[in-house]
């Protein structure tokens, strides 16, 4: 089974799986990554909220959740995304 085969037996929008692979691409060997809104729409050249809305399909899928980050001073950092794996998910 190749690792994208949820993503292509899914019916997730081109946007979602387009912004799917970007995370993939800058996640770690656990999956986890943490690049901004802004980079994800720059690297696929899309606008920040089709960002946002393909992200919220992910959320609902459980292909990725998120958690959000502070830094050391309190403020708002990147969001670090989880990726789905098969030995976090079932399908």
């Amino acid at each position: 089974m190749s690792y994208f085969d949820p993503i292509y037996r899914s019916d997730l929008s081109h946007r979602a799986r387009a912004v799917y692979m970007c995370l993939r691409d800058h996640a770690d060997k656990e999956g986890k990554c943490w690049p901004g809104i802004k980079t994800i729409a720059r690297e696929l050249h899309l606008s920040r909220s089709t960002v946002k809305r393909a992200l919220e399909d992910l959320y609902q899928s459980k292909l990725v959740t998120k958690k959000s980050r502070k830094r050391d001073n309190g403020g708002d950092s990147t969001n670090m995304y989880c990726l789905w794996s098969e030995s976090n998910f079932a399908f």
